[in-house]
């Protein structure tokens, strides 16, 4: 089997912690594309549109290991193209990302609640990603796992590409133990502590995921801290991570997280609101590290806005 032959450098730099985007172009065995121009102008027709990929011709800005592009260029299947996209303006989530720990291999960061991990949809540049490759001057950092936009705290990210696989497969296994805590309705009826265990399904441009019968797929264990008045804290183990879990498994219980703007009921979209975040913190992340193999321990220093100290 031939191999295929590793990407060449990006001739571009990233703009605001974004890489640009590489196109390796395809085969065209019915000899479709007589330029570079027609097959960018099929292939993102819908996208930008064909004077939309004229001027980015004309102007230079997509490039190959050689040099700018011209339209009239003969198309050349297995050619590397980059070339930068044009984003939309960002409002910026009011909130820093703060730094738990920073070493050779690994930045581990607090991620503010409103602040997606990485880019995705809307959220391109105001994300941690991009945020910290900019503040850290760390060009190469990735995230080892991803956290929801809407929940705060702890997130690995691994400083050099060459180790990000060990830190990838430690999540995959599930050989990190994750502590999560929240704030949600305090019931004495609910037996705690609990250990949720269901199929959750997750829809493509569906908000809300859903539990379904069928062999579970997910697992969280619920316990109980303190309790003030009507509402309690809670520590909540996932041994899964299912999108949305912990919120799923939380609602499940009839313990909605506090400000959930999906569970139990999908609110109408709208600006978000910035006083009040889902009550959801990532709070501690504890392995043995696939590198240097020693124990390690990390904690959160956010706090929960309505579980004051």
């Amino acid at each position: 089997m031939r191999r295929r032959l590793k990407a060449p450098p990006s001739p571009l730099p990233q703009r605001d912690g974004i890489d640009p985007v590489r196109l390796r172009l395809p085969a065209d065995p019915d000899g479709l594309w007589g330029t570079v121009r027609d097959h960018l102008v099929e292939r993102y027709a819908n996208a930008i549109g064909a004077e939309q990929v004229d001027a980015m011709l004309r102007e230079g800005r997509i490039v190959s290991v050689d040099g700018p592009v011209t339209a009239d260029e003969p198309y050349r299947a297995g050619r590397y193209l980059y070339f930068h996209r044009e984003f939309a303006a960002e409002e910026r989530v009011p909130f820093e990302v703060g730094i738990v720990h920073r070493d050779e291999r690994v930045v581990i960061a607090d991620k503010p609640h409103f602040l997606a991990t990485v880019p995705r949809g809307s959220h391109i540049t105001e994300t941690a990603v991009a945020r910290l490759r900019r503040d850290l001057d760390l060009p190469l950092l990735q995230p080892a796992h991803r956290l929801d936009r809407l929940t705060a705290g702890l997130v690995l990210f691994v400083v050099r590409p060459g180790d990000r696989g060990a830190y990838q497969t430690m999540f995959r296994d599930r050989r990190v133990r994750k502590e999560y805590e929240a704030v949600a309705p305090y019931d004495p009826e609910v037996a705690l502590p609990v250990t949720v265990r269901s199929r959750i399904v997750k829809e493509r441009g569906v908000l809300a995921a859903r539990q379904q019968p069928g062999e579970p797929n997910s697992e969280s264990r619920i316990e109980l801290l303190e309790v003030r008045g009507g509402l309690g804290k809670y520590r909540l183990l996932p041994a899964t991570g299912r999108t949305h879990q912990l919120r799923v498994h939380m609602n499940a219980l009839g313990l909605p997280i506090l400000h959930d703007p999906i569970y139990p009921v999908v609110l109408d979209a709208g600006p978000e609101d910035y006083g009040q975040p889902l009550q959801l913190v990532a709070r501690a992340l504890e392995f043995t590290d696939p590198v240097s193999g020693e124990p390690r321990r990390f904690e959160s220093r956010l706090r929960l806005t309505e579980w004051p100290p």
